[in-house]
């Protein structure tokens, strides 16, 4: 990791008649940093920053964002390069290790990832706890908490060799954890991996083949279950990224961590954003109706789903690779013809072009094209998210791992602007008027 700089210039506040100089740090790019840690200590007062949105909570070397310009990069690389010509494994690498794997790394790599998407044997009998409408976001959540008592070899987090093994683990059995827990929902036997297929493959396999009949990979579909996962790789520091910081800093155990991960997630201004962008697009219905619609957003009826995002001021970069990715996945499923997706194109020129939404930098984002993507695949909505975990595994796991190695790390601990009663004397219950 390249540590963070001290610039020459200060930042100067003046408190109470007294002066603070603050020390302002530089990254690599992006904005600068003023360091507040000794504000407490020096001046006896806090920043104030609900939702942390304008406080830098770690130094990272993993993901970098500039909403303002649309740019997303991974370890420097462009995502839509990585999604046009790379694999999800190789960026795998690429976010755990710092640098694009050569040709024998990745081969080692990928036969170890493949190496471990078994389950333990005594695993499956975890699934039949839950009951069979259970929602698979809500197994995903008790499965992966559920590795640390199968897995407890390599829990210890002050090893960096058990580390490793566990990220290893964690990157092979979700998919085989995903596939089961959308198996359970629908009443469908489970699936076991098989060595010889690719990650993508593998998934798919586990996901969608009975004993009925034989199962053929379609490589467009594959290649498309590819790019999303890697479209979805990390995304710097989210509400669930930092929640398994959060949780790491305590010292718990990966799996632990990760399974915290996925419960933010599951909040439906987060992971669940793709659902609700497809269930407007049902709710239009048709174009004749988009006019009626975008109105209603603009009198503040209804609210336009899958534009806009917390960080991106411009078009979203991974919006566009996945913009492709629908068409060709629709075009090769016959649903080129789409209702929903003639829907999503024409909103999409209203939004880029009218003035209420320009102004406002409303720009589709991934979501607005992953949800109808993932359905003409063949999921149901319910498992949108799971998806999302799945691919999410492997940047939760890589900033869990920079964590431990930065030898700044601290436990977590915000602080609070404290709006309650002062101290008061308790009065007993006979006396309480």
């Amino acid at each position: 990791m390249n540590d963070a700089t001290v610039s020459p210039t200060k930042a100067t506040l003046t408190l109470n008649g007294k002066t603070y100089d603050l020390p302002v740090l530089k990254g690599s790019t992006g904005p600068d940093v003023v360091d507040v840690r000794k504000l407490y200590g020096d001046a006896d007062v806090f920043t104030f920053d609900p939702g942390f949105t304008s406080t830098a909570s770690c130094e990272s070397a993993i993901t970098y964002i500039d909403g303002d310009a649309g740019i997303l990069l991974h370890r420097g690389y462009p995502i839509d390069e990585l999604a046009e010509k790379s694999t999800f494994l190789e960026v795998c690498y690429l976010l755990l290790n710092g640098e694009l794997p050569t040709a024998a790394e990745y081969e080692k790599f990928e036969t170890t990832i493949t190496r471990h998407t078994m389950l333990h044997a005594q695993f499956d009998r975890f699934f039949s706890g839950f009951r069979s409408d259970a929602h698979p976001m809500a197994i995903m959540t008790g499965a992966v908490g559920a590795l640390s008592a199968f897995y407890h070899d390599s829990i210890n987090v002050d090893d960096p060799k058990q580390r490793e093994i566990s990220a290893h683990r964690l990157i092979a059995k979700m998919p085989t954890i995903a596939a089961r827990a959308f198996k359970y929902s629908v009443g469908q036997p489970f699936v076991t991996p098989r060595n010889e297929l690719s990650y993508a493959e593998n998934f798919l396999r586990m996901a969608f083949s009975v004993p009925a009949e034989d199962w053929k990979p379609n490589p467009v579909l594959t290649r498309a279950m590819d790019r999303i996962f890697i479209l979805h790789a990390d995304h710097e520091q989210n509400a669930s990224t930092s929640t398994v910081r959060l949780a790491g800093s305590s010292g718990a155990n990966p799996f632990a961590c990760i399974a915290a991960g996925i419960a933010c997630l599951w909040g439906p201004s987060h992971g669940g954003a793709n659902e609700e962008a497809l269930n407007m697009l049902k709710e239009i219905g048709s174009v004749d109706r988009i006019p009626e619609y975008v109105q209603g957003v603009k009198d503040r009826k209804y609210r336009l789903m899958g534009f806009g995002h917390r960080v991106y001021k411009n078009y979203d970069p991974r919006a566009k690779v996945m913009q492709k990715t629908c068409h060709e996945v629709l075009d090769e499923v016959g649903h080129g013809d789409d209702p929903l997706l003639k829907v999503a194109i024409e909103l999409e020129k209203i939004a880029l072009n009218d003035p209420f939404f320009v102004d406002r930098k409303l720009y589709p984002n991934i979501d607005f094209y992953s949800g109808i993507t993932l359905r003409a695949m063949g999921f149901p909505a319910e498992m949108f998210t799971v998806l999302f975990a799945l691919a999410r595994t492997v940047g939760w796991i890589s900033q869990w791992k920079e964590m431990f190695e930065d030898p700044s790390r601290k436990i977590g601990r915000p602080r609070q602007l404290y709006t309650g009663p002062t101290q008061r004397p308790f009065i007993p219950i006979d006396k309480r008027a």
